[in-house]
């Protein structure tokens, strides 16, 4: 009997765990859509319910309107061949993405997308963390869900008409819920349009396609060379070549840098050499795939076209042509194509003991054989030295124990888990360890007496530490905050090197008093090493 009835009770399960939904691709396009609108967009709920919260009938518009916009897309590129590999992977990116977002409060607009496709594995080791477990479940079981379906196969032609009509209808679905609040949506897309980059998957299968464009980690092209006219200037009959460091600074933000009479003294070991601080200095981007080629670019932010900017040579190949010895010393993820075909050393990947551990280096590791790697090659030269620095979030790995000065610290790369004091304490550990860092590299520039040489240190963007909500960096660079746009700039000179290029020291501290940005580097880099070329701004 007790044999009977369980036989009875496993013939249901067995049939359901065998049986084969049947639906019809339109539906499940408008099933994912409906799943993404309300499983996988909690920073755009957050964000745009702020202005009016408790309005159900601005809510249900927003509803309306993710739901018609992402059916839409989806009905351009969700077909029965590929229904099942396209949801499932839509799927798991807007889970994962969307625990970023909420996490850190990022956007993901085209730039955002080119960092993550630039990402390289001990960055993106960093991230993956236990809270990546909830995210991932949530995404797999609709995911299996999504393989048990049998979807509807149709003729061509009827397959056609009916997608024609599913389109209509999620535009109209779209269009109906901005309609429904259009004086609430209009004002929302007016004063916060940022928002448009927080509505996932969206966000994604819009910006994709501009960030694969031109130069990328996916696609690169021959760059187009520029300054071909440049020449050196000829040296007095004598003189001492010129070795010229630029160090390039990681998430550095000038709101901790301690030479801007901040609130706790970062930099001490500088404050104490004749270096020329840049309190007002500012970024070309918000993150390092934007402001290095930006920086290293004629055109800048100023004549700010990235497609321009992303085809053509840099600063360094002008250098070059100049017949000045150029070296990119890297130990992050790479010079972004602006050291294309030039010598570079990557030093991520080096074991020295006490310095390397776990797949990452520290910053010292960039002045090894400093000096032995400038007199390699007889002449002028320019060195890039791309620190890791502050990277985050794990900004308590930036640095070494002895640098632990500012306490508590926040000691996971889960700054959730942290207070903004401890987050805040680690990242001005990781300045303070900069500040050593460029002290031990003047000390180095101060040894080479076979050189005239100098610095300059500049950061390629800053850093959110929790204000306004954000952590991080790579918000859109039109509503980005101060803290990701303002960044430190230092230089220092050998008296030698002040002498013989004829420097007026006095002048440019004044100088440096006031309002400067990353376009100034390209002509002032070319103004130090006197180099002749149509493309140098006085």
């Amino acid at each position: 009997m007790n044999a009977t009835v369980a036989r009875t009770l496993r013939l249901p399960a067995m049939a359901w765990l065998q049986s084969r939904p049947q639906l019809s691709t339109e539906a499940l396009i408008a099933l994912a859509s409906l799943f993404f609108a309300i499983a996988g967009n909690g920073l755009f709920w957050n964000s745009a319910m702020a202005t009016h919260p408790g309005s159900l009938r601005y809510a249900l518009s927003l509803l309306l309107l993710l739901l018609g916009t992402h059916a839409f897309l989806l009905g351009l590129l969700v077909w029965r061949w590929n229904a099942k590999v396209v949801v499932s992977v839509l799927l798991m990116l807007t889970m994962l993405a969307s625990h970023y977002m909420g996490r850190y409060h990022i956007y993901l607009d085209a730039d955002m997308l080119r960092n993550v496709l630039a990402t390289d594995r001990r960055e993106s080791s960093e991230l993956l963390t236990a809270s990546l477990a909830a995210p991932l479940l949530l995404g797999l079981v609709p995911t299996l869900a999504v393989w048990r379906l049998q979807l509807t196969d149709r003729r061509w032609t009827a397959a056609l008409s009916w997608r024609a009509g599913f389109l209509l209808l999620a535009a109209g679905v779209a269009v109906g819920g901005a309609l429904l609040s259009f004086q609430e949506i209009s004002a929302l897309m007016r004063s916060q349009r940022e928002v448009r980059y927080l509505a996932t998957p969206a966000n994604v299968l819009l910006g994709l396609p501009r960030a694969l464009r031109g130069d990328n980690p996916v696609q690169r092209a021959p760059k187009l060379p520029i300054g071909l006219d440049a020449q050196a200037m000829h040296h007095a009959s004598g003189s001492r070549p010129r070795l010229l460091l630029v160090v390039l600074g990681e998430t550095a933000r000038a709101q901790n840098w301690g030479l801007n009479v901040g609130a706790r003294q970062t930099t001490p070991e500088l404050a104490q050499k004749p270096v020329i601080n840049f309190p007002d200095m500012h970024s070309c981007g918000t993150s390092t795939e934007v402001s290095v080629p930006c920086m290293f670019s004629p055109w800048g932010r100023g004549d700010y076209d990235e497609k321009k900017i992303r085809a053509h040579q840099s600063l360094l190949h002008v250098l070059d042509h100049a017949g000045i010895g150029v070296l990119w010393r890297d130990n992050q993820s790479g010079c972004k194509g602006v050291c294309e075909g030039l010598p570079v050393q990557s030093l991520a990947d080096a074991t020295t003991p006490g310095l390397c551990a776990n797949g990452r280096c520290l910053d010292e590791i960039l002045l090894q054989d400093l000096a032995a790697q400038a007199r390699a090659k007889p002449g002028d030269r320019v060195i890039v030295l791309h620190q890791l620095g502050n990277h985050g979030p794990a900004y308590f790995q930036r640095y070494p124990p002895r640098f632990r000065r500012f306490t508590p610290t926040c000691d996971t790369v889960e700054l959730g888990r942290c207070t903004r004091e401890q987050i805040a304490n680690s990242y001005d550990n990781a300045l303070l360890y900069t500040d050593h860092v460029l002290a031990q590299a003047i000390g180095t520039l101060q040894g080479m007496e076979d050189y005239d040489t100098a610095m300059i240190y500049v950061s390629d963007h800053g850093e959110s530490l929790g204000e306004k909500g954000l952590f991080l960096h790579g918000i859109p660079y039109a509503i980005a905050p101060e803290e990701q746009t303002h960044v430190p700039m230092t230089m220092w000179f050998s008296p030698s090197f002040a002498r013989n290029r004829g420097l007026d020291l006095e002048c440019v501290r004044q100088r440096a008093g006031r309002y400067t940005d990353h376009d100034a580097l390209f002509s002032s880099v070319l103004g130090l090493m006197q180099v002749r070329t149509a493309l140098y701004a006085p």
